[in-house]
């Protein structure tokens, strides 16, 4: 038989780890302790003796006598804590019977594994929208090389680090329904009038201001974190500033060196490989504390060249994957990108990866297997397949991952729930 609703709220704070029954045992004997005083001194005056004796229904059997005072005492304990309960949070929370399944969820996902989820741009933002579902021990690595729209021109005046992916990162792992979630990722209109605010994200100027005000980037990042209340953390790969290069070859001119992430995928090209200047920048030693640590580890989804390399460039990050034990799965893209992987299948996917950091960094191959809405793609882009050439070194589970809506994106539920398996050791 299924409970009401409201029932099963309240029963939701009985439930293990919710860490509320242990208090609600102290204050059952702190009721019960109160209530053996008073009944002593009441038996200690001549006049009010006898009334012991009645209210603890002293001329009913003792069976009775148990059994009415248990009942009436849990019915004064549940209505108690429900009223408290609301007389309480009712100015915090409209609905104060939702409180305990969001203590519950909460106490849920803070028990949850710890993953580490390193890139950049959207891909990575789309799994930590689904990661957050089921743990809050989330650490996302982000690229600090960007260097277009607005994190490239606050990069250039300031000389801060790029606030974009971190912006993007920090609204992903806050709550989507929060205004100022919707506040932080905000962008001023594109106007002729004036250049001054012309595409910047609101973000972005809060990051940058905040790292003035803190003195640090790295603050700046946790003090955001702080205000957005994010289920995680947020880490730059590298606190240095780093430059992308790239090295494209075309016909007739054979190869070709260009400078900055931003202008890699406009060059006319293939790319074959990319390193950051100075290549010798440290890693945060958080992200590599974080990494240690972590249950699992996933690198995608996001631009091969310009969102996922930049982070395992930076040596120490790529070591620390290396030596960790956690389940390192690599998320390939539902679709080629134009500029950066046109053409390419899992297997040119996975090349590209170990010829800039070698192979077998990441022994799980995860790639979708929906092409049902291939005539939806934009003009240019095609499907990422694979042709059974990944070699033993690697496992490749392959599910449906694709986002119906945007065919050449992730879905971030149906990623995190299969990344969940994985981590399980259940069948791909």
């Amino acid at each position: 038989m299924r409970l009401p609703t409201p029932l099963r709220s309240y029963l939701r704070w009985l439930l293990p780890g919710m860490g509320v029954k242990r208090w609600l045992v102290v204050m059952a004997l702190g009721v019960a302790l109160l209530g053996l005083g008073v009944g002593i001194l009441l038996a200690q005056v001549p006049l009010l003796s006898a009334v012991p004796r009645y209210l603890s229904l002293g001329f009913l059997p003792v069976w009775a006598r148990a059994l009415v005072w248990g009942s009436l005492g849990i019915g004064a304990l549940v209505l108690g804590l429900a009223r408290l309960n609301r007389t309480l949070l009712s100015p915090f929370v409209p609905d104060t019977r939702e409180v305990a399944e969001v203590l519950y969820r909460h106490r849920k996902r803070g028990r949850g594994p710890k993953v580490v989820a390193i890139g950049g741009g959207h891909g990575l933002s789309t799994l930590l929208r689904g990661l957050k579902a089921h743990t809050s021990n989330i650490t996302a690595i982000v690229t600090v090389a960007d260097d277009g729209g607005s994190s490239g021109r606050l990069r250039r005046a300031l000389g801060v680090l790029p606030p974009g992916d971190i912006r993007n990162c920090l609204a992903a792992l806050a709550d989507d329904e929060t205004l100022l979630a919707q506040l932080f990722q905000y962008r001023f209109p594109t106007t002729s009038v004036d250049a001054g605010l012309n595409g910047h994200s609101f973000g972005n100027l809060f990051i940058t201001a905040m790292a003035e005000v803190t003195g640090s980037f790295e603050r700046a990042v946790l003090e955001s974190s702080r205000v957005l209340a994010v289920q995680g953390r947020v880490l730059p790969s590298t606190l240095h500033s780093v430059t992308l290069m790239g090295d494209l070859r075309s016909e007739p001119v054979g190869v070709s060196r260009v400078e900055g992430e931003s202008r890699i995928t406009e060059a006319q090209g293939v790319i074959e490989r990319v390193y950051l200047e100075p290549n010798d920048a440290p890693a945060y030693p958080e992200a590599v504390r974080a990494i240690l640590e972590a249950d699992l580890v996933v690198l995608g989804p996001g631009s091969l060249y310009t969102s996922l390399l930049p982070n395992l460039l930076v040596g120490e990050i790529a070591q620390a994957i290396g030596a960790s034990r956690a389940v390192r799965v690599y998320v390939c893209n539902v679709a080629t990108q134009p500029g950066e992987t046109d053409g390419y299948t899992v297997e040119d996917h996975v090349a590209a990866l170990e010829r800039h950091v070698g192979p077998g960094l990441f022994p799980v191959v995860l790639a979708n297997d929906n092409f049902r809405y291939v005539e939806s793609l934009p003009e240019g882009v095609e499907p990422v397949r694979w042709a059974g050439g990944l070699g033993g070194s690697y496992v490749l589970r392959t599910a449906d991952l694709v986002d119906p809506a945007r065919p050449w994106r992730h879905d971030g539920e149906k990623l995190a729930e299969v990344l969940m398996e994985l981590l399980k050791g259940e069948p791909g």
